[in-house]
């Protein structure tokens, strides 16, 4: 009895990890389709203090999976704040986790959760050690006093940051460096002129329009603005210096201007689903006139996310979800969409050569013109889909089945007890979309393993997860899967990603690229 007792209890703590790590990939607060963000953000709060309480240990190795930056934040701000529920031991082990996921966070996120951190309260000596030991790592806190000027004077302060030329962090660039980032963020107005350029030229931007040109895109669209300058004129003289995403965002006017895409933007280098998304945020017109260009950056980018997995997965046919809830919502506009399309052409890659089977739930054909339209049958195409015998079933959908309501799910469960008990072929679900009220993501059928997803490059890794959702494998595998993963990522990050040298210049973005940039260092 006790046994069976033991099983069950680590049954349910597995499924309670899933629930989270399922939230931790697809929540970020904000509105969907079928929920506010009120609703979100209380379910997330629920999830996070139920997690930490409980699985604490579970709660901490999350930061080494694919989760999104949002429930990073989370996750690092719940850790310090509870510390005295920790042991010296996982204090240690949380120490490094946390190190590891702040050098991959995007910087203006990490400024973010310090001054949620400082707003908490919470300044404990572990906490000003982390703080000091990321900013020490920047490469040029003068960027940063410029960018994320607010950010980077509340950090110092919360930090004990000595910013006087005194024992400065070693990204200051030596006592004098320090000494004027000091007196820039703390003594306004008593220099001038700053050795440093970027410190100057921001000095010089508010009277002289050259310097706007020297300052980072996001700072300097404040002063442009300031000075009348014609956006069209500046976002022209700016390029050179924007990030990759800085470059897409303004995309669609630059493109006004010449009719054609510009050539600073390489598409091709992009991630997959961010490419995804830019293709949806074109119009039909658009998509058809530079049907060519934006097919080869889509393959480009499924064939680089794909990496040595490509063409090991059989036959594939996919269920892909291009009805109207795929719009998302205002916050996150195609998201689900997006990462659709992105799935149908890592399936492409993944699939073995002519072994692929795309099904869209509207009927469409053409994956370049596709839009949120209409209702979701996703019963009649999985009918469709495993007709056609595949090695793999994937279905990327929010689960919302509504054509008739409920029939994706009989036909999964018949599929699974009488037409193929064997399991030859492996059906998997990945949602896109977090179910508030569920505190998960929406499932088709308990017999299938659902997944959640937020970028379409993590679909291998999902797919390995989702077997821990199948119910077949052993709550000691997934522990143990957890552990290979923090082992992995402690080991082998370091300090990679925290502050590259796409934060000083243009076109070689990494963790700001995640994110649609900021305003905290805007003129003011």
């Amino acid at each position: 009895m006790s046994t069976s007792t033991g099983t069950d209890a680590g049954l349910v703590a597995a499924e309670d990890v899933l629930l989270f790590v399922n939230a931790a990939i697809t929540a970020t607060g904000q509105r969907e389709f079928r929920s506010t963000a009120y609703q979100q953000q209380l379910s997330l709060d629920f999830l996070h203090e139920y997690v930490r309480v409980n699985y604490r240990r579970v709660y901490a190795c999350a930061l080494a999976l694919d989760i999104n930056d949002h429930n990073a934040a989370r996750i690092v701000q719940g850790l310090l704040e509870h510390a005295g529920d920790a042991t010296p031991g996982e204090k240690r082990t949380e120490g490094r986790l946390i190190a590891a996921r702040l050098a991959k966070l995007p910087p203006q996120r990490v400024y973010r959760l310090f001054r949620a951190l400082r707003a908490a309260g919470v300044n404990n000596r572990r906490t000003r050690a982390i703080m000091r030991d990321w900013l020490a790592a920047r490469p040029d806190l003068a960027h940063d006093a410029v960018k994320y000027r607010s950010g980077l004077k509340a950090a110092a302060r919360h930090a004990h940051l000595r910013l006087d030329g005194a024992g400065e962090p070693e990204g200051t660039g030596g006592p004098e460096a320090a000494a004027e980032v000091g007196d820039f963020l703390f003594r306004p107005g008593s220099h001038t002129h700053y050795r440093h350029q970027l410190l100057d030229a921001w000095r010089r931007a508010h009277y002289e329009q050259r310097a706007v040109e020297e300052l980072p895109f996001t700072v300097a669209e404040g002063f442009a603005a300031r000075h009348g300058m014609k956006r069209e004129a500046f976002l022209e003289r700016a390029a050179p210096r924007m990030t990759r995403l800085e470059r897409l965002r303004t995309q669609q006017q630059r493109t006004a201007l010449t009719g054609r895409l510009p050539a600073d933007v390489d598409l091709t280098a992009m991630p997959l689903t961010r490419l995804a998304l830019y293709v949806l945020s074109l119009d039909l017109d658009e998509r058809r006139l530079h049907r060519a260009e934006l097919t080869r950056a889509l393959r480009a980018a499924a064939r680089r996310a794909a990496g040595p997995h490509a063409g090991s997965w059989g036959r594939v046919a996919a269920v892909l979800d291009d009805s109207y809830s795929s719009y998302g919502s205002g916050e996150k506009r195609r998201r689900p969409l997006a990462v659709a399309l992105a799935c149908h052409h890592l399936l492409e890659v993944l699939a073995a050569s002519g072994g692929y089977s795309p099904l869209w739930t509207s009927g469409r054909t053409d994956p370049l013109l596709v839009g949120p339209w209409g209702a979701t049958p996703l019963g009649t195409r999985v009918l469709d889909a495993l007709e056609l015998g595949p090695d793999r079933l994937l279905i990327v959908s929010d689960g919302w089945d509504n054509a008739p309501p409920g029939l994706a799910g009989e036909v999964l469960r018949v599929w699974r007890t009488r037409l193929d008990p064997d399991r030859r072929t492996e059906v998997v679900h990945v949602n896109p979309v977090y179910d508030a009220d569920g505190f998960d993501v929406r499932r088709l059928a308990p017999s299938v393993p659902t997944a959640g997803i937020r970028d379409a490059e993590d679909l291998p890794t999902l797919v390995e997860i989702a077997q821990f959702a199948e119910g077949r494998t052993e709550p000691a595998a997934l522990y143990a899967y957890l552990d290979r993963q923090v082992a992995r990522f402690v080991a082998g990050n370091g300090t990679a990603g925290n502050g590259t040298a796409e934060d000083r210049t243009a076109g070689n973005g990494t963790a700001e690229d995640r994110t649609t940039g900021d305003r905290a260092g805007a003129a003011s």
